[in-house]
């Protein structure tokens, strides 16, 4: 039988364009630092390491986990290297809660991280691509999400429309305002996303999420030593991961497979069958703002085609009855290797009452989502505030 686990540190550095003054090592340990403190515990209470991020090719050097994992303290512990593109960070978090539920070990630390201005990221995605299959319509993030969201508009037009997705990004960049680590913090109006330079459309410049330097960690123990640990730890309540095809013109990017079934996954393990009522806050893996709807929908927070019915009428506002992203979301930072790790932190502080001037009153079970690939993996993470 699986061991109970929960969040019991978390730690973040600050997001930026350029993050000159550490390399990635360094980057790294500001944040694991970070969650060991917060957690209370010396660096050596830590059996095992679990290390997400974006494919070598985003920093340019092979086997980042070789040097990673001393550079936290940690040599000589195991280490182990989780690399899903955009989940890396919560397949980190996700293999991390495997170890100590399987009674392997009883306090492990799971950190992620992404320094994409040691790179270039857009080639680094066409030369990701198979040579054969896909390299002929291998276009980078933006075109993708610009097909992907032209379908979704096209399927559900006219209940949904393009100033939806801007309603998205207007409300996500005000929430980023409450959050110090946040990359960009803007008010913005409807008017100027809408008026923003083209990139591929219907996605404009401020429907897009920044390229980051950064990292995140966090600190995973079992039942024992998590109640001694922190006052009111996350506990891991249901996890679901999904991959389909990496082949997109196999996927329904609108409405994708992988995402449903983690969400299926996450919500039977948790029992969870009504996750707008039993829920109480979402922080959803939206690097372009028309994702927060298609993802709401494949996660069953609304019906297919009523994502933009929930932004415009405010119930996911910060105040509204569902917030999601308090945060800013991945509008507002994404490191690419650390954000589904940053989704999983944000949605555990909530539960844990210690988001700061973001937090949400009563916030008893929140869910965390990431996705990544070509649209072919999903995660879903589920915390809660009591066993």
């Amino acid at each position: 039988m699986a061991r109970a686990a929960a969040v019991v540190g978390t730690g973040q550095t600050r997001y930026a364009n350029r993050r000159d003054d550490v390399n990635i090592p360094e980057l790294a340990r500001e944040a694991a630092s970070r969650a060991i403190e917060d957690a209370g515990i010396d660096p050596r209470d830590i059996e095992a390491v679990v290390i997400g991020s974006g494919p070598e090719v985003f920093e340019g050097v092979n086997r980042p986990d070789l040097w990673v994992g001393s550079a936290l303290g940690q040599a000589g512990r195991p280490v182990t290297r989780i690399q899903t593109g955009g989940t890396s960070g919560a397949g980190a978090t996700i293999a991390a809660f495997y170890h100590v539920a399987s009674g392997l070990h009883d306090v492990v630390l799971a950190v992620s991280y992404e320094k994409l201005s040691d790179g270039i990221p857009s080639y680094s995605f066409s030369t990701l691509s198979d040579p054969f299959w896909d390299r002929g319509f291998s276009s980078g993030a933006a075109p993708l999400v610009g097909l992907q969201s032209c379908q979704y508009l096209a399927r559900h037009a006219p209940k949904v429309r393009e100033d939806h997705g801007a309603m998205v990004a207007v409300k996500n960049r005000k929430n980023a305002m409450r959050n110090p680590y946040a990359q960009l913090q803007m008010e913005i109006t409807v008017d100027d996303v809408m008026n923003s330079s083209p990139v591929a459309s219907p996605i404009k410049a401020l429907d897009c999420c920044p390229l980051s330097d950064g990292a995140a960690a966090l600190v995973i123990a079992e039942e024992r030593r998590a109640k001694k640990m922190a006052s009111r730890p996350a506990w891991f309540a249901g996890l679901g991961a999904c991959s389909e095809s990496p082949y997109a013109p196999n996927i329904d990017m609108a409405y994708p497979e992988s995402c449903v079934r983690a969400a299926q996954l996450a919500y039977q393990m948790a029992w969870i069958y009504d996750p707008v009522r039993e829920l109480d806050v979402a922080e959803i893996f939206e690097a372009f703002s028309f994702q927060e709807l298609i993802w709401t929908e494949a996660l069953g927070l609304c019906n297919p085609g009523e994502g933009g019915r929930m932004v415009e009428s405010g119930v996911t506002a910060m105040e509204g009855e569902f917030p999601i992203n308090p945060s800013g979301g991945v509008l507002s930072a994404n490191p690419i290797g650390a954000s589904g790790m940053i989704r999983q932190i944000e949605a555990a502080m909530q539960v844990m009452g210690k988001a700061g001037a973001h937090q949400l009153p009563g916030v008893r079970k929140s869910l965390a989502h990431s996705w990544g690939g070509v649209v072919q993996f999903s995660t879903v993470t589920i915390f809660a505030g009591e066993l």
